[in-house]
């Protein structure tokens, strides 16, 4: 079974809408695009490029997938991140597309949570979503999440998409590595630990 883990640039209020550019995400309104910006120094870039060197696939929304077939391939040949991003394996999940040109890109067919599953099932390393909050929410609602990456960045936004939506299925995640950068961004690295617990703490229940 492949792991299919989602990384995030998310607030200290979760938001994870818009975070590297004015003009990434308005929806709704959104007047905070680039709010990540100002944190991502070399420290972060270094970790970001150990993430991405992970990649054995990368699975996108429309939108993330557009921004990074318009973007990434305009990266110098020995970019790191960049040239990883042209050699594995994209498989997109959208409803409106009918073709992706990016080479070695794949739109998903059918029932994305089926196709996703059945993904997983499939030869291969490590899928990785980047961005994609839409397609992160069905993921995290069907329960199809083994691991979280998150780049915590210390601002609030204050209103935007936030990574756990109300459909995010009740779920223990276990701290693999956390470490934190000159800027002051706290990276955590979780992996899927079963069902949630249950416990009291306080002075009447001796557990404090």
């Amino acid at each position: 079974m492949r792991t299919l883990m989602v990384t995030e640039f998310i607030s200290l209020d979760g938001v994870v809408q818009g975070p590297g550019g004015p003009d990434e995400d308005r929806d709704g309104g959104f007047v905070h695009g680039g709010w990540a910006a100002p944190f991502i120094d070399d420290d972060v870039l270094a970790r970001a490029i150990g993430v991405t060197a992970r990649a054995d696939a990368l699975l996108l929304g429309r939108r993330t997938y557009e921004e990074f077939a318009a973007t990434w391939p305009l990266a110098p040949a020995d970019d790191p991140i960049g040239s990883r991003w042209a050699a594995v394996r994209k498989y997109v999940a959208s409803r409106t597309l009918t073709a992706v040109s990016w080479e070695n890109s794949t739109l998903l067919e059918g029932d994305v949570v089926n196709a996703v599953a059945e993904l997983k099932k499939s030869d291969g390393g490590e899928i990785q979503v980047h961005g994609s909050i839409q397609l992160v929410q069905t993921l995290l609602a069907h329960d199809l999440v083994d691991e979280l990456h998150l780049a915590v960045m210390p601002v609030l936004v204050g209103s935007g998409k936030r990574l756990f939506g109300s459909g995010t299925v009740p779920a223990r995640f276990a701290l693999l590595s956390a470490g934190t950068t000159r800027s002051g961004v706290v990276v955590g690295r979780y992996v899927r630990a079963g069902d949630i617990t249950y416990g009291a703490v306080g002075p009447e229940t001796g557990n404090w």
